[in-house]
């Protein structure tokens, strides 16, 4: 291993942990590896390794195992998104789900092969800056490594997370200000009392440790590249980290090509991607951050942006913002439909590839990865919104008045019949009317079949497709239309079939609303079905 600067190009041994360079005192350094020597190991060894990040221990910057610091962190699961890709019409649109880690974040990665650099260092204590992913993971890996950790948390930090931090037994201190506030006054503290202090996206422990999602992602994908990797960040680490992943497994010939980098920012404090769109090439800070979100309120992003920029422009990716209602609206969205609770953070990178989908930058038969970064407890108040719990109060008189309350926690009062043949796309319409849970659901699956069931229990709304064998939604349409008892209950045909011209002419006269799968979200769905439904 070699350390080059990034400034003077000076490159030498990595024989010690330092954080500048001897010749021009650069405070930005990278890692280099002999990466022939490093594919040949890996054709050794790799297969018989357990899947944690410590099994790409050749690319990270250890020089003895006996100092590592682990949990097994790494290794999570690659997520194909069923369900959200189903609706949104990306069969390849896949989760890295990071929540799986050990205190629940990516951040267990950096910390892991952080504290395993300090350990390797000798240090004994070490001071952080944190919104609170970051305090939380350092704390638990300081604890394992015997390491007292000074851990400084922006005042907006969740309560939970900060009790977190105190329980490994770091001191917690909480500033009031911003982040880039709280970043100032632990440098000062290191300063004063001499302490080592971890340097955020300075840090070559911190950026090193990210490619390992890079080499998993790879390995996951039978040793291939996404189309896209997308991240919200804050300071931009991640995918500064992963872009160099990519990159080195690229120069060992293990993939064909570095994915796009996708940058997705909270638009109340989007420095990077503001100055991204003016054709900046220096970041413009962002003094007050207008966000709910303090995980992504870094003002001052440094060093980062220039970094990012380069990459973005390089792999043809983009840079996007989203509104803490959009990321609070992704978040209900990706626990709903896919089973997934995750910090908003997290959800803002979901935000923001939806954002680049519906724009058609992102193409519908692209892999994309997206980072679920991070575990949302407890569960952000801001997701459910209003009326997410049924109140119950037990009644004192006899059972039967228990009962009709009991009767009271089912308010479906609108029926809704699904027809279509492919037992996926019923399985996808039903979960976003459940998730509403005003809807009471039948299903049919042949044309003749749902008029059977329409004549002998009228629907209040029917979801129609228009292929399928035998009798097609067309002919159901005929039908509908032909009979007096049936000819007023409104119709949303939902199809994925190309209209002509004269086909959409004929819907328009028969059909409430048409809406294309793979191009209509949950929102699109039941405001048609409410408007639907108010008009007839």
């Amino acid at each position: 291993m070699w350390l080059r600067c990034a400034s003077c190009g000076h490159q030498w041994p990595y024989l010690r942990f330092e954080i500048r360079c001897p010749r021009c005192g650069g405070d930005w350094l990278d890692v280099v590896y002999d990466l022939p020597a490093v594919r040949r190991r890996w054709e050794q060894v790799l297969r018989e390794r357990p899947f944690t990040m410590w099994r790409y221990r050749e690319l990270l910057p250890v020089r003895e195992d006996l100092h590592i610091v682990t949990m097994d962190e790494g290794g999570t699961p690659l997520l194909r998104a069923e369900n959200l890709g189903l609706m949104l019409g990306r069969p390849r649109l896949y989760i890295k789900d990071e929540r799986q880690n050990p205190t629940g974040s990516f951040k267990d990665r950096q910390a892991s092969l952080a504290i395993s650099v300090a350990r390797e260092a000798d240090l004994r204590e070490m001071v952080v800056a944190s919104t609170g992913n970051v305090a939380i993971s350092y704390a638990a890996y300081c604890a394992r490594a015997g390491i007292q950790l000074w851990a400084f948390l922006v005042s907006s930090a969740p309560s939970d997370k900060m009790r977190e931090v105190a329980l490994y037994g770091a001191e917690v201190i909480k500033v009031t200000g911003t982040y880039d506030q709280t970043k100032q006054v632990a440098a000062q503290f290191a300063e004063r009392r001499g302490l080592f202090l971890d340097r955020g996206i300075r840090s070559l422990a911190a950026r090193e440790s990210m490619k390992t999602l890079a080499f998993e992602i790879a390995e996951q994908l039978r040793w291939r590249a996404p189309d896209w990797y997308i991240q919200a960040v804050s300071g931009g680490m991640g995918p500064i980290g992963v872009w160099k992943g990519f990159r080195e497994l690229q120069a060992m010939g293990l993939v064909d090509r570095i994915p796009r980098i996708g940058v997705i920012q909270a638009e109340g404090c989007a420095p990077m991607v503001e100055s991204f769109r003016e054709g900046l090439e220096q970041a413009r800070v962002v003094r007050t951050p207008r966000t709910r979100i303090a995980t992504l309120a870094t003002g001052d992003p440094g060093p980062a942006y220039p970094v990012l920029r380069r990459i973005v422009l390089e792999t043809g990716g983009a840079m996007e913002t989203v509104s803490d209602e959009e990321t609070y609206r992704a978040m209900h969205l990706l626990a709903k439909m896919e089973g997934l609770s995750m910090e908003p953070a997290a959800a803002a990178a979901f935000a923001g590839a939806f954002k680049l989908m519906a724009s058609g930058r992102i193409r519908p038969e692209e892999t994309v990865v997206i980072n679920a970064s991070g575990h949302t407890f407890p569960v952000e108040k801001f997701a459910l919104g209003e009326a997410w719990v049924h109140a119950l109060e037990a009644p004192q008189a006899p059972s039967e008045g228990f009962l009709t309350a009991l009767d009271q926690l089912d308010p479906r009062s609108r029926r809704v019949l699904i027809v279509d043949d492919d037992p996926d796309a019923v399985r996808l319409i039903r979960r976003i009317l459940q998730a509403r849970g005003a809807f009471y659901v039948e299903e049919a699956y042949r044309g003749d079949e749902a008029l059977e069931r329409i004549r002998r229990q009228p629907p209040d709304v029917i979801l129609l497709d228009l292929m399928m064998p035998g009798m097609d939604g067309f002919a159901v349409l005929e039908a509908l239309k032909a009979d007096e008892a049936m000819r007023r209950i409104p119709v949303l045909v939902i199809t994925a079939r190309s209209l002509a011209p004269e086909e959409r002419a004929r819907l328009r006269e028969q059909a409430y609303a048409v809406l294309e799968k793979g191009a209509f979200t949950d929102e699109n769905l039941i405001e048609d079905m409410l408007a639907a439904l108010h008009a007839s």
